[in-house]
């Protein structure tokens, strides 16, 4: 009663017994693990692994695969296998979002279309899928079939810093190409008997000087360098070919410290100009881990989705997550997902070396897959290489299942002694039941050293032996990245990954050439192929001025024919006049011109060819 001076009469206290103290212990620590434990994530795995992802009684190859729950909110519904005009009546109806509007579109490289929603789906939803296929001259088929989607981990990316400078003799510098600074690798052993042709593809990161992918003529020269942003890194340096045609490419992005990359892929022509570029679908960025193109005009590539994930199965956190490392086909011309392989949907989580308790939470995920290679086969099948479970996939690309694996908890072979790998990067199919892989052995570490291995595999007797172990005579660890490729006259060409270490060797095992990049950087992978180009952008020119004379500073980046240089003169832009050549000193040459008004600079073939002019530069 306000204003009164009534008393309020208060219940009296009871007495506290021991029990009743534990009671209320046992409360406020349930209420402070309920205030801190994160709250149970979703099923992220399908309750049959390695199903065929083919619709019944269709030739239809589909993704996200039948009953997958791995599926992203922003997924298109692919139908590979048979033309956009036998797939009809398509419908998706989401069990929380309901109907999708959305358009069918075609494939311009291979038989099929991908349903494109206007949408997102919803997370946690079952997404039902029907339509109707109906073969040429056949009677029409009804399909349906249904997916739920995952929820994202949306905190799983902690982006690498680039370093511009670095102590002197780490970064090229050049006087008529000033934004040319990549990190300088040094060849400290070149013999004659190395490998004389193919210059040498790859990119260094993360600094010192600027990063981008790179050309090293195999004397050790900058033939060709494409500076990035800062923060922006390249990997996986290639010669390929596109529609007929060789081309360039790499991949390019950011870089997590969890190991993977979010960007695209490039493709540029024989004068560097770009003529395609590669992204990954369904909600999903391209890893850097892989980026092949096929004859089709189709690109394999490789991209981590990062999702929350009930890991209690295998010993991990309720509120867990994990990345499911997958592979998808990219039709280049219209940029559609053809098919996306997801390694939750083939592998037991349980076959994973990598422990789920150590990295399993949304900050820092546990990369249980780590998929790092992806090549196509001789007969159309697929090569996935698998990190973190030591095993090398080959895969079946009609319906999505694995045929054999190589290595691993379930190796479908049993190894011969020095066969065994762990951590690997690299496999590559050399020949039927040939393969390579750069086994990095570590960590932890399983072997002393890392090596390349080739090994040759019988599918009839089940049986794996190791053909040829590639160990240089210098011990080299490398815990991440690297690769392992044949020359011509039995030596072998690899590349140590972290460490940064360029090696060929012989058959015999002798160092026949040696480089090393600067200290704490890294390259993905360094690839040897034959390269000729000529870039569309004129040489550059630089002129300075000195007590000796007038110097001119020639460069054509990129250009692989030059083998000299000549200088033109005059008191006039309009009027020059040919004098001196200078053999060509790599990247960039040095000439001695007269004094003059104008100068520039031919670049010129081994045969005095004419190639291109620089631009007119006054001198006086």
């Amino acid at each position: 009663m306000t204003g009164s001076s009534a008393r309020r009469t208060l219940p009296r206290p009871r007495p506290v017994t021991v029990a009743a103290i534990v009671l209320l212990a046992m409360a406020a620590l349930a209420s402070a693990a309920a205030a801190t434990t994160p709250p149970a994530s979703p099923a992220c795995v399908p309750q049959t692994v390695d199903a065929s992802a083919v619709l019944p009684n269709t030739p239809l190859l589909v993704s996200p695969a039948p009953n997958t729950a791995d599926a992203m909110p922003q997924n298109q519904i692919s139908f590979l296998g048979a033309p956009a005009s036998t797939i009809t009546n398509v419908a998706v109806t989401g069990s929380q979002s309901g109907v999708h509007a959305g358009s069918l579109q075609p494939y311009a490289a291979f038989n099929g279309a991908s349903f494109v929603p206007t949408q997102p789906f919803t997370s946690g939803e079952t997404v039902t899928v029907t339509g109707t296929y109906t073969a040429p001259g056949g009677t029409p088929t009804n399909f349906s079939y249904s997916f739920v989607v995952a929820a994202p981990d949306p905190l799983a990316a902690i982006p690498e810093t680039g370093r511009t400078t670095g102590p002197p003799g780490t970064v090229l510098h050049f006087h008529s190409a000033p934004t040319v600074t990549p990190p300088n690798v040094k060849v400290s052993v070149d013999t004659p008997q190395a490998q004389p042709g193919g210059d040498i593809f790859f990119s260094v990161y993360p600094g010192p000087g600027a990063t981008g992918p790179e050309i090293m003529n195999p004397k050790g020269q900058l033939v060709w360098f494409d500076p990035l942003p800062t923060g922006t890194f390249a990997t996986d340096v290639q010669v390929q070919r596109y529609l007929g045609q060789p081309v360039l490419t790499w991949w390019q992005g950011t870089i997590s410290h969890h190991g993977f990359g979010l960007g695209q892929g490039e493709i540029y022509s024989t004068s560097y100009q770009p003529l395609a570029t590669v992204s990954a679908g369904n909600g999903l960025a391209e890893d850097l881990h892989e980026f092949e193109l096929t004859p089709s005009g189709t690109a394999l590539i490789t991209a981590w989705k990062p999702l929350l994930c009930n890991l209690t199965s295998v010993g991990g956190p309720a509120g867990g997550a994990l990345y499911d490392a997958v592979m998808q086909e990219i039709d280049v011309k219209t940029g559609l997902v053809m098919y996306e392989w997801d390694s939750l949907d083939h592998v037991p989580l349980a076959d994973s070396h990598a422990p789920p308790a150590a990295h399993s939470t949304t900050i820092w995920p546990w990369d249980w897959f780590h998929m790092n290679s992806i090549q196509l086969q001789f007969d159309n099948s697929l090569l996935i290489s698998s990190r973190a479970t030591w095993t090398v996939y080959d895969v079946n690309s009609t319906t999505g299942q694995i045929v054999w694996e190589l290595g691993g908890r379930q190796s479908s072979f049993k190894l011969g002694p020095g066969a065994a790998f762990s951590w690997q990067h690299d496999a590559r199919q050399l020949g039927p039941d040939l393969f390579t892989v750069f086994d990095n052995s570590g960590p932890p570490i399983a072997h002393p050293v890392s090596r390349g291995l080739l090994i040759r595999i019988n599918t009839t007797n089940h049986t794996a032996i190791l053909a040829h172990a590639v160990v240089p005579p210098s011990p080299v660890f490398a815990q991440t990245q690297g690769d392992l490729e044949p020359l011509t006259g039995q030596k072998w060409w690899l590349e140590f990954g972290d460490v940064g270490q360029i090696e060929e060797l012989s058959a015999s095992g002798k160092v026949l050439f040696l480089a090393h990049s600067p200290n704490d950087t890294q390259i993905y992978r360094a690839l040897r192929f034959p390269w000729s180009a000529q870039p569309a952008a004129p040489p550059a020119l630089t002129v300075t001025h000195s007590a000796h004379g007038l110097t001119l500073y020639a460069s054509w980046n990129g250009a692989t024919g030059v083998a000299s240089w000549r200088v033109l003169s005059g008191a006039s832009s309009t009027a020059l006049t040919a004098g001196a050549t200078t053999r060509a000193t790599g990247f960039e040459t040095a000439l001695s011109a007269p004094a003059s008004a104008f100068v520039a600079v031919q670049a010129l073939s081994a045969k005095g060819v004419v190639l291109a002019t620089s631009a007119v530069e006054p001198a006086a």
